[in-house]
């Protein structure tokens, strides 16, 4: 049964009155009114009449007049008019249409109509005494006419006791006393239902987390995209968390809502359908590992390279097994060709074609096109021009550490989609905390790696400096990273260390991001991110201002600094530190000093210090 059928004509009539206003303003009404007309439930010519409108302004009074018209000559037609509206292909063009079906579905709509018979009783009530008080006015003037006259008329006087009472008076159309409106549940005492299994939910359901109301459709969150509709705007669950305050419970599949039962049961009883989300990141960057088989080539020495495609490529097929983790050292490979340097990432290589699996400093390409570039020809053999560690490509491919992938395998990097494709342009882990989507818990809200549009980097939201704000992940433009806004601006004028330092940190807050931001990519095993006194027991009694990049990085994005003199300080500190603490440690002494001098190098370079 139709859930509309538990609600009276009254009250549908009634809710219709209240949000005339709201189905007026939506943009392009045409279909809107199309269902209507098919429905015989306005006249032809009206819908007619609005298409040809140009008029923003007219199509929306239009609209109204026409809505106006419908509740006043076809009141018994109200049934049919919400139900027809409510059809889910309809449903999907206007949101709008969704929030009024949701407030009819969960009983809000009860205040709408509350409030508009009160408004209405007292205008009626207003009126009344207006209509009483001139009536009483023009009674006390007809006795003291007659009072002056001395005249009494008995069938007067009797006609007048007859004359009905201003509260008698009969008001047309459904202005008369409404009959009183049962908000009781349509289900009987005791029973019990499950608001996600009727009809009219087929595709959206009524979602609440704290007190935020949304709309969540079914398809848009079994294809892990933003699903959550709410002030206009389309979230993922976890931002729609985070907009109700609720980010320190991480999990919206407990904090998230409908009808009182978490969707993280509609999930387990299969009354939903949810791929794992991990944040709101401007692209949802998927694995470009091969999770299943991947048919590859037992390929020999003596093959036939060709430059731009692999048709030796094509012999014996084998079912690659899946492998244990191995040693990052295995899984990368310092890589020259000509002048040109690179690093080859096994897990991106499935042949000189397919896969974007060398890194550049300023993109990812396929073996082929890294070739091209490096030699500026056309006609390459990537196996024997592409060298690493001296021996030419085709050694890691003979002992079997590279695999050629069959040009019939159906893996990712060899047959990507246009999202797929367009994820290899950038890295798969953060540039910052070197950490990939794999590694991080699938419900902590920052976990996706959000990519910048003009280099391969990828970044956390909260390891980027500035912050990724959710408004920008929502943004369709194109997103720079730091790294490339401080490398489009030129910054000529020289200054001496003393002035550099003394600067207001708010007039440089590009250069010392940069540096910060810098700094973290080069320490590699994260040797200097976080507290030291979290794994090394005995570090507080050496050192007493413990300082860490992770630390330095939030002071800068609070804007705890006031002078670069201030962020230079904190900086030289760790590296302080790092030297009293390992005086017997060699090698993190050695590691210390050459960041050091690293900062102090990109230093003098950025602000232009002169000697």
């Amino acid at each position: 049964m139709d859930p509309l059928d538990f609600l009276e004509d009254e009250e549908l009539l009634r809710f219709l009155h209240c949000h005339k206003a709201e189905l007026s303003c939506m943009d392009n009404p045409q279909i809107f009114l199309f269902q209507l007309r098919d429905h015989d439930l306005i006249p032809d010519d009206r819908s007619k009449k609005v298409s040809r409108m140009k008029s923003r302004e007219n199509q929306k009074r239009a609209v109204y007049e026409i809505l106006d018209w419908f509740e006043t000559e076809r009141p018994k037609h109200i049934h049919t008019f919400w139900k027809c509206v409510f059809k889910d292909t309809i449903i999907n063009q206007y949101p709008a249409l969704c929030l009024l079906r949701n407030r009819l579905m969960d009983g809000s709509y009860r205040s709408d109509i509350e409030f508009s018979e009160r408004a209405e009783k007292e205008e009626l009530h207003k009126k009344q005494r207006k209509d009483f008080s001139d009536e009483e006015l023009n009674s006390l003037k007809t006795k003291r006419k007659r009072r002056r006259s001395g005249v009494c008329d008995e069938d007067e006087d009797e006609e007048e006791e007859e004359q009905p009472g201003p509260s008698s008076q009969v008001t047309p159309g459904w202005r008369k006393k409404p009959r009183k409106i049962s908000y009781s549940s349509p289900l009987k005492k005791g029973e019990k239902t499950d608001i996600w299994t009727w009809p009219i939910y087929k595709s959206q359901l009524p979602v609440t987390c704290g007190d935020l109301e949304g709309t969540l459709s079914r398809s848009r969150l079994a294809e892990g995209e933003q699903c959550i509709f709410f002030q206009n705007q389309w979230f993922t669950p976890g931002e729609f968390e985070r907009r109700a305050g609720k980010m320190s419970s991480k999990n919206w599949k407990l904090s998230i809502r409908c009808n009182g039962t978490p969707l993280g049961k509609l999930i387990e009883d299969g009354q939903l359908e949810a791929v794992p989300y991990r944040g709101g990141a401007k692209k949802k960057k998927k694995s470009l590992f091969p999770s299943g088989p991947v048919i590859t080539d037992q390929v020999s020495s003596n093959d036939t390279e060709s430059s731009t495609d692999d048709t030796d490529e094509e012999d014996e097929e084998t079912e690659q097994q899946p492998e244990a983790d191995e040693d990052r050292s295995n899984m990368l490979f310092k890589v020259t060709c000509g002048a040109a340097s690179g690093t080859l990432h096994k897990n991106r290589f499935a042949s000189g074609t397919c896969g974007k699996s060398i890194r550049t400093e300023r993109s990812w390409m396929s073996p082929v096109d890294f070739a091209k570039e490096a030699l500026s020809q056309t006609d390459v053999s990537w196996r024997k021009d592409i060298e690493w560690e001296g021996k030419p490509l085709s050694v890691l491919i003979e002992e079997g550490t590279l695999r050629i992938h069959s040009v019939l395998c159906p893996c990712q990097l060899c047959k990507p989609d246009e999202t797929e494709l367009k994820n290899q342009n950038n890295d798969d882990e953060c540039c910052i905390c070197k950490r990939d989507e794999d590694e991080e818990d699938e419900d902590d809200e920052d976990a996706e790696l959000v990519e910048c549009d003009h280099c391969p980097r990828s970044f956390h939201q909260r390891c980027h400096l500035p912050h990724i704000e959710d408004a920008i992940l929502r943004d369709d433009r194109k997103w720079m990273c730091t790294f490339c806004v401080f490398r489009s601006y030129t910054y000529t004028d020289e200054m001496g260390m003393t002035d550099a330092l003394s600067c207001q940190i708010s007039a440089r807050m590009l250069q010392c991001q940069y540096l910060l931001l810098h700094l973290c990519c080069a320490d590699e095993d994260q040797t200097f991110a976080s507290d030291p006194n979290v794994y090394l027991s005995d570090y507080s009694t050496l050192i007493q201002t413990p300082m860490w990049l992770g630390k330095v990085a939030n002071k800068l994005q609070s804007r705890e600094y006031k002078t670069v003199g201030e962020f230079v300080s904190d900086v030289q500190l760790i590296f302080t530190n790092c030297a009293e603490y390992n005086r017997d440690n060699a090698e993190f002494l050695d590691k210390g000093n050459r960041l050091k001098q690293l900062f102090d190098r990109e230093f003098k370079s950025v602000f232009n210090i002169r000697e």
